[in-house]
Parts: structure tokens; sequence; C-alpha cells
């Protein structure tokens, strides 16, 4: 049972991840899964943060 609920958690993070990737992407923002991290680089990357929701929101559940 343990197993189940800790496969499940890390399915659930690595969509998390899946989503935070595609809405940088679709930002124009590079962006790659580093183990439990995403890591993005762009120029004006902090600029694009606050700019845009859907980059904002792609790590929470709403989207």
């Amino acid at each position: 049972m343990r197993a189940q609920l800790a496969a499940l958690v890390e399915a659930r993070a690595a969509r998390r991840r899946a989503r935070i990737v595609a809405a940088l992407e679709a930002a124009g923002v590079a962006a790659v899964v580093e183990g439990d991290a995403v890591r993005a680089s762009a120029p004006g990357l902090a600029g694009r943060w606050w700019r845009d929701l859907r980059v904002r929101d792609a790590g929470r559940d709403g989207i």
C-alpha cells in the first residue's frame, strides 16, 4: 500500500513538472527537468514569469 501511494505521489509530481516545462516552452523559455527540479533559462525570464499567468500557474493544481 505504501509503495503504491509513493508511486502515485511521484506520478503526480512528474505530471506537474511536465506542465511547467510545457508552459515555459510555450512562452519561449528553454526548460528541462533535472531530478525533482525544473531548470529554465532565457533572456528576461523574471519579467516573463510576472507577465505570463500560464507560466506562473503551471505548477499549481488549477491547470
